[in-house]
């Protein structure tokens, strides 16, 4: 078995849409519109075959949850780049360019090298081997 996708709400579709395609090679599909809900969504798929649908519509509250504090549910997701020079120079080119850096590149206690970052939305992106 195998995670086949994640799903994000968001009230910035294009916006997302570009952040992961241009920071982590996603292909979008070509956007897929219900007129009669206001619902769109792009599926974004990554080279090893998991895919992000990030979905878009009117009538969808923002999230309560504070950004910093953890809580129940999903709080991550972990994107793999395949080396450490590569976590610490997507992080530091996400820094540069605006993103905020929950943690920078470092070797965890159960031994992941990883940085944590946040998308355009808040969300929590562990960038890792």
């Amino acid at each position: 078995m195998k995670i086949e996708h994640i799903s994000l709400w968001t009230n910035q579709l294009e916006k997302l849409k570009d952040f992961y395609c241009t920071y982590f090679h996603a292909q979008a599909n070509n956007k897929y519109i219900n007129h009669s809900k206001g619902f769109e969504s792009y599926f974004l798929s990554f080279d090893d075959g998991c895919r992000l649908e990030i979905m878009q519509m009117p009538s969808i509250p923002n999230n309560l949850n504070n950004t910093y504090d953890q809580y129940i549910g999903l709080i991550h997701f972990a994107i793999s780049v395949g080396n450490q020079s590569t976590v610490v120079s997507l992080t530091e080119r996400l820094k540069a360019e605006g993103y905020e850096v929950i943690s920078n590149p470092r070797t965890t206690g159960d031994g992941y090298f990883e940085s944590v970052i946040l998308d355009p939305d808040g969300n929590r992106i562990e960038i890792t081997i």
